[in-house]
């Protein structure tokens, strides 16, 4: 059951950065962005080697330590770092060299070869929001997720053209059991998408699990010479990588697949609270998560990842969508390209309980630092709410919605002799308009980023047409994708091979519920 081969043509842009139409497809989407404006890049040189420096001492001088997890531990060793029990330091400039073996840029591959994304460079890949246990709308409110959920939220990413991959656990199904929850996610993106996934990390055995699905669909030689799945796993931050991370980050690396490597650093408390002090320890800790990816399997591809987050010192309360940790992505992203590695940074984050005002601010305060930080990889694009405890279907709307506006904020400004428009100035003259003019009427359809959701009717004609607010705009939006989903084909065979692994796995093991 080999994939069809990688051949397919990804759709092309239009000058204006919006995607052309496609014959034959209900999604107009491109498969990912190609940035056209340059990166914000804050900080001189002086003060980035700073930053390093101090990055150097705290592998050096304190190290980090590795636990449950000898096979990293020998790894370290036979590399020629320092071992003290569990704890590792690290001679600066060690991991650098390590990681000059991981490519800057790689494609992941999807089941549909013309949504296949390239990760690193100059391209930006929007994916759902991760890991919340509730989800919520405005007809049933705040709950536990679910299985139906979790297919739902993949069927609106498919349906969306602003997203570009399918992401991993878009909401934590909780109606099934913990030890197997990780087959049916994975069965769900490969079956209701035929975009890129992400596979699971809570386990070596589940991160293999993925992995040997992944082959199902794509074939087992394929997936040894290219990647197909992601597996986003975290530091203990300050200081700890855990044996759980560290075996499924070797495991995904060890198959030739992109362990993406992420420091959750709350300032304040598993980090400094100064943002320097927290770039240079997130710094640290992903290097090293880095670095073992390629002791485990060198040239396996490997993503920089960083979630900077401050918190109220009042209460102790986690805060996102703040100013502080956006301007820090900044700094993440120059200091991951002087790496050259791909980068997943930032994202759209809130911590508003509803699809409101709040939660629009801190996103788009957020969202926007993704974007010019130079982020390959944009993990929680869509749906974070609730200080990412819970997935709204709202914002899920409103958020692809916003992704929209970034695929044109992205395209920058096209200078020839079209957008220049002289020929419209000869044709209009002084004083009248060009409402009807051969350049406007030639242009129109693509010139602006059309919203779906924000209204631009006349005052009275909103009021005729019952008052409503974006909030329940976007209600009515996911409904009606849902009502009009239809799956993209997947191979008979195929699809067999999976149900029949995901049954044979879970009939293999008794249920559990942590």
């Amino acid at each position: 059951m080999e994939m069809a081969e990688a051949t397919g043509e990804a759709p092309k842009r239009t000058r204006s950065g919006r995607p052309q139409r496609r014959e034959g497809s209900k999604n107009l989407g491109v498969p990912y962005i190609v940035r056209n404006i340059p990166t914000y890049d804050i900080l001189g040189e002086e003060n980035l080697e700073r930053i390093e420096r101090v990055a150097d001492r705290i592998l050096a001088e304190v190290g980090i330590e590795f636990r449950d997890d000898p096979v990293a531990l020998d790894h370290w060793r036979r590399a020629g770092a320092k071992i003290e029990g569990l704890r590792v330091s690290f001679e600066p400039g060690m991991l650098k060299e390590i990681v000059r073996s991981a490519p800057a840029q790689f494609t992941q591959h999807a089941r549909n070869p013309a949504r296949s994304v390239e990760i690193g460079g100059r391209n930006v890949v929007f994916s759902p929001a991760y890991g919340s246990p509730f989800v919520m709308d405005l007809d049933k409110g705040r709950r536990y997720g679910t299985i139906e959920d979790f297919r739902n939220l993949v069927k609106l990413a498919q349906s969306s053209p602003w997203l570009h991959h399918s992401g991993g656990t878009i909401c934590e199904p909780c109606d099934v059991p913990v030890n197997k929850r990780h087959l049916d996610m994975v069965y769900s993106h490969i079956k209701y998408s035929d975009r890129a996934f992400m596979g699971s990390i809570t386990s070596e055995g589940r991160a293999e699990d993925s992995i040997e699905m992944a082959r199902i669909l794509f074939g087992a030689d394929f997936v040894d010479g290219n990647c197909v799945i992601l597996g986003n796993v975290n530091v203990n931050s300050p200081l700890v990588w855990d044996g759980t991370m560290t075996k499924s980050l070797r495991a995904y690396a060890r198959a030739n697949q992109a362990a993406v490597i992420v420091p959750f650093i709350l300032g304040g408390a598993m980090g400094p609270v100064t943002n320097a002090g927290a770039i240079a320890q997130s710094y640290a800790e992903t290097l090293a998560g880095c670095a073992l990816t390629q002791l485990e399997r060198k040239g396996a591809p490997v993503i920089f990842g960083n979630f900077l987050s401050s918190m109220s010192l009042r209460s102790g309360s986690p805060t996102f969508g703040t100013p502080e940790p956006a301007i820090g992505s900044m700094v993440i992203g120059q200091l991951a390209r002087r790496l050259g590695l791909p980068l997943r940074c930032a994202g759209n984050f809130s911590n508003s309980k509803r699809p409101d005002a709040q939660a629009m601010q801190e996103g788009v305060m957020s969202m926007l630092s993704a974007v010019h930080c130079g982020a390959n990889f944009v993990l929680h694009s869509a749906g974070f709410a609730d200080g990412l405890l819970a997935m709204s279907y709202e914002k899920f709307m409103m958020d692809m919605d916003f992704c929209g506006a970034l695929h044109s904020y992205l395209a920058g400004v096209v200078v020839d002799d079209n957008t220049l428009a002289m020929d419209a100035f000869l044709e209009v003259g002084p004083g009248s308009h060009f409402l009807g003019c051969g350049h406007t009427m030639r242009n129109y359809q693509t010139a602006f980023w059309d919203s779906a959701l924000s209204d631009n009717e006349p005052f009275e004609k909103w009021v005729e047409q019952g008052e409503t607010d974006m909030a329940l705009r976007a209600n009515r939006s996911w409904k009606k994708a849902l009502a009009e989903y239809e799956a993209p084909p997947l191979d008979a065979a195929i699809d067999e091979a999976l149900n029949d692994y995901v049954a044979t796995r879970k009939n293999g093991m008794a249920d559990a519920w942590y």
